[in-house]
């Protein structure tokens, strides 16, 4: 059941670029191959689900600083067993924020991607490198909300302007998926 939440979220997906149309044709390549790719466990690749969460003005975008990257960052986590996505990436975004009333714009995939997550250390464990298959959610929140940090991944939240949100991530390959999601925003 939950990898048949899994194809229809992928199913009902259209790409609006080429790095989209690649990355959803490698997604379905490894799903024809695995049958554990909601799962850790499997240290190759795994699904992940992240939120671009935005107040109601769409003039703000809410990031938490991650410790892992050492940078801004979106929220999201890993699947681990369960197919439907959004509601990860809501149980995420709630965790690693403090935000308590949050919606999705929509529950269909926002964007898609492929993340190369390099060599780590997770809880005093050796992390391999591999990929995450991550869907994305737009989600909604009133940024008079409280927030607060979840000290074991993140050691700040913060609201920031949609175009200052771009810039506060000191990684490269993520402030082009930042500005993907910005880009949404405005059509």
């Amino acid at each position: 059941m939950p990898r048949m939440m899994l194809d229809e979220l992928l199913r009902s997906f259209v790409p609006s670029c080429a790095q989209e149309t690649e990355d959803l044709r490698m997604m379905r390549f490894y799903m024809e191959r695995f049958d554990d790719l909601l799962y850790r466990t499997n240290e190759a690749a795994h699904f992940t689900a992240s939120s671009w969460i935005v107040n109601p003005a769409r003039s703000r975008v809410l990031m938490a600083y991650h410790n892992i990257y050492d940078s801004w960052s979106w929220t999201g986590g890993h699947a681990d067993g369960d197919g439907d996505l959004l509601q990860v990436a809501l149980r995420e975004a709630k965790e690693e924020t403090g935000i308590e009333r949050i919606q999705p714009v929509e529950g269909s995939v926002y964007s898609l991607e492929i993340l190369t997550v390099p060599a780590h250390i997770k809880r005093n464990r050796y992390v391999v490198p591999h990929l995450h298959l991550n869907l994305t959610f737009l989600l909604e929140a009133d940024d008079e909300q409280p927030i607060h940090c979840k000290p074991d991944e993140n050691s700040a939240v913060r609201w920031f302007a949609v175009d200052e949100a771009v810039a506060a991530s000191s990684e490269p390959d993520m402030r082009v998926i930042y500005q993907k999601l910005n880009d949404r925003l405005k059509h």
